[in-house]
């Protein structure tokens, strides 16, 4: 069953189900996702007060000289009143006075002991911070699905939040498939490889901020992939590369439905990479990339990616492109969706010169990635291109029309 990238994308947003939640302090959720909507309990500022250091007036003594023999400093609680013919000195964050209609900054007056002579016109409401202007109580300042950052962080503590609901870290089981592959750690003979690929999906799923678990790279024989799989399907997600084609040897597919793996799809159109398989065994999703590390890699962020983002709980767990320029004129063969990668320099995107699907050095200089239809066959230098992002996320709640056509 081949499928279109975009089919494949919408089979994992359908089949994929968000993890559960845990409640963990706010200062250790930076980068989870809140699986609650959080509404303001009370206003912010929760009071009117002064934006400058200055003085509290009546707009009607504009050009007057008052008097002024009182201060009010943040964290004061003022029982006085303003009246016409006064001025209270008042400092930033105070409480503004009952009868105050705006606040004079200090550079602007003429002070003399305690007669204060105020400038010619001045503007009602003028620097002053009204109880409710930032967040209004009973508004949502946080939503489901929302990923918390820092200033997120900032709007909880300012309602007075210890502790948050976010969805749990993913857990993760990556293992290649092989016997010629063997571990970065080991030594080997002229005629065996070293595995790339299993190293590369444990970090890159760790920077997205799952947990994860590395299996050693099983024999090629059905009965030791079956136990390889059996010992990991308490994982939300399980990845192996290699073993998906067609060869004698290849039956990673044969041995994940064995266990009871529904397959929603098991061959993508697109170069480098059509042999992807993505699947479920209950909640945990499986994922078979192709050995080849650059086919590998590209597969892996475009579906892994969606995975991980739906099953996090993100409301955006769909890709977005940055529209951009093409740094120098690109030719094609044509004939098949093509995924290309490339270079963003903040004004155009340049494909990388040579990016075979075995090849591992140009991963390490990709910022992004363009899909070419099949009808494309040259684009010119300056054309307008959509760019999935790779270094950073570009994302949508919505379903994006990936393609360059």
């Amino acid at each position: 069953m081949l499928v279109t990238i975009s089919q494949a994308l919408d089979l994992i947003h359908e089949k994929v189900t968000p993890l559960d939640g845990e409640i963990i302090p706010i200062e250790d959720s930076v980068g989870r996702v809140a699986l609650d909507s959080y509404c303001a309990q009370f206003n912010l500022p929760r009071f009117d007060n002064s934006a400058m250091d200055g003085y509290a007036v009546k707009v009607s003594d504009a050009g007057a000289t008052v008097r002024s023999t009182q201060v009010i400093y943040a964290g004061d609680n003022p029982a006085m009143e303003l009246r016409a013919g006064q001025a209270i000195r008042i400092m930033t964050g105070a409480p503004v006075p009952k009868g105050c209609e705006a606040i004079v900054p200090i550079e602007e007056v003429t002070i003399d002991q305690e007669k204060v002579t105020l400038p010619g016109k001045i503007k009602m409401g003028n620097f002053i911070r009204l109880a409710g202007e930032d967040i209004a109580k009973g508004t949502s300042y946080l939503h489901q699905g929302e990923v918390i950052n820092a200033y997120s962080v900032a709007s909880l503590a300012s309602q007075g939040v210890t502790h948050i609901t976010v969805s749990r870290r993913i857990k993760v089981a990556i293992f290649g498939t092989g016997d010629e592959l063997r571990p970065h750690f080991e030594k080997i003979e002229d005629h065996q490889l070293y595995n790339s690929n299993s190293p590369m999906f444990l970090t890159r799923c760790k920077e997205l901020g799952c947990e994860v678990r590395f299996i050693r790279s099983s024999v090629d024989t059905l009965e030791a992939l079956q136990d390889s799989i059996a010992s990991v399907l308490d994982a939300d997600i399980i990845i192996t590369s290699g073993g998906v084609s067609v060869g004698d040897k290849d039956f990673t597919k044969e041995a994940f439905t064995n266990l009871g793996m529904q397959i929603h799809f098991q061959a993508v159109d697109i170069k480098p990479g059509r042999p992807t398989v993505f699947g479920t065994i209950g909640r945990t999703a499986v994922v078979n990339l192709p050995g080849n590390p650059l086919a590998s890699m590209v597969n892996y962020e475009l579906f892994l990616r969606a995975i991980i983002r739906k099953m996090s709980g993100r409301a955006d767990a769909r890709h977005a492109t940055i529209t951009t320029f093409l740094g120098e004129g690109l030719k094609l063969k044509g004939g098949k969706t093509t995924a290309l990668l490339g270079t963003f320099d903040g004004e155009s995107f340049t494909p990388l010169h040579d990016q075979k699907p075995g090849m591992v050095s140009p991963m390490q200089k990709a910022d992004g990635m363009i899909l070419l239809s099949p009808q494309i066959t040259e684009l010119a230098k300056n054309s307008t291109v959509k760019m999935i992002p790779i270094r950073w996320e570009a994302c949508a709640e919505k379903s994006v029309d990936l393609m360059n056509r």
